[in-house]
């Protein structure tokens, strides 16, 4: 039963992935570029309008689409993505999303997981960079976390064998290894980075690990421009906490990029100042990577500077990259200054009143 599972799982993600290996941007034609807008769930909906609004005061040529994304329940029972959100992406093929809830053990997937796999989503790009004035442990950490995004554990191969019993099948396959590395390499190259890091496991998962690895390897001798190394997970984490200056661009297989993703961005402050975007072959959706803090939902408490600072790398994805330019450089201004910061920047201020500060900063930048 597994083995015949795993066949047509392998024969479908062989069909999907015959094609190039990458795609780092997009350039739209037209004045102006819809952009599919999922709010989200709890604080979801403050951050996303905040970044509305500082899109607005830079006069970027955006207009939005939102989509819900709640589940809706099949003729089968079971509960599927709406159909608008695949309608809009087509349209627009790139989005931007708040926080959505994860159920934990029941309910509906993850919305997350389920948005990736729909739009095949392969590369999980997350920046760590340190932020002037806001004091953590580690100074001036510069680095990035490039996550295979379509396969691994994450694969949703598991099946109960005898009661008490369960096993999960993490899949590697070489197309989608291949097609990350490529990512790294090229990501690396465009934005003047150095060195690639590829985390593994092969000393243990000899097959699995060792096939992305050996992707990895053919994939850096075809671009010897930049320095390749090799390092075991477990070894990574330790040298990561005693000195994160020592990492660039790290690419890895899905488990691993979900843990140290996070651990990076521990680094620099935590999820609420770290952007993220994930990238497929014909579009990509930019997101904040914390959760939906139903705790101060509705209450003007929310800092908006993950979703700010991932709408800033869909504006570069975009080719807008003046826009962003001006945006970014108004909110690490606003938190540098230190004056008017949210609370867990910090400060005391409204997630409006520092919406307002980052706007009026961006329009003095013009």
């Amino acid at each position: 039963m597994a083995g015949r599972v795993v066949r047509r799982l392998l024969q479908s993600i062989s069909s999907e992935l015959n094609c190039k290996y990458y795609t780092s941007s997009r350039k739209f034609s037209g004045s102006r570029q819809l952009v599919t807008l999922i709010p989200g769930d709890g604080i979801g909906p403050e951050i996303s309008a905040a970044v509305q609004k500082i899109c607005d005061a830079a006069e970027a040529p955006v207009d939005w689409d939102p989509v819900d994304v709640t589940p809706v329940k099949g003729p089968d029972g079971k509960f599927r993505l709406p159909q608008k959100i695949f309608d809009s992406m087509k349209k627009t093929k790139v989005g931007l999303k708040g926080p959505l809830e994860t159920p934990v053990g029941k309910g509906h997937q993850s919305l997350n997981l389920a948005l990736r796999k729909a739009f095949n989503l392969y590369a999980n790009v997350r920046p760590c960079k340190s932020i002037e004035g806001y004091q953590t442990p580690y100074p001036n950490v510069d680095l990035v976390t490039i996550r295979e995004n379509t396969e691994g554990e994450y694969s949703g191969i598991e099946h109960l064998i005898v009661d008490g019993v369960v096993q999960s099948i993490k899949l590697i396959t070489e197309p989608a290894s291949l097609r990350v590395a490529e990512y790294a390499f090229k990501y690396a190259r465009d934005n003047k980075r150095s060195t690639v890091t590829a985390v593994h496991k092969a000393n243990i998962m000899r097959m699995s690990d060792g096939l992305f690895l050996k992707c990895c390897r053919q994939v850096a001798e075809k671009n010897k421009d930049i320095r390749f190394r090799e390092m075991y997970l477990d070894t990574l984490c330790l040298n990561m906490v005693l000195d994160p200056t020592e990492f660039d661009v790290l690419v890895m297989p899905n488990l691993y990029g979900d843990i140290l993703s996070d651990l990076c961005a521990g680094l620099v402050g935590g999820l609420g100042v770290t952007p993220s975007g994930n990238i497929g072959e014909d579009g990509a959706i930019f997101e904040s990577v914390h959760g939906t803090a139903p705790d101060i939902a509705g209450q003007d408490k929310a800092n908006p500077t993950a979703l700010l600072l991932s709408a800033v790398m869909m504006l570069r994805y975009m080719g807008l990259g003046d826009h962003a330019r001006r945006i970014e450089t108004a909110a690490l201004q606003t938190i540098k200054e230190g004056k008017i910061l949210t609370g867990d920047l910090g400060g005391k201020a409204k997630c409006s009143e520092f919406t307002q500060e980052i706007c009026r900063k961006v329009k003095e930048l013009e």
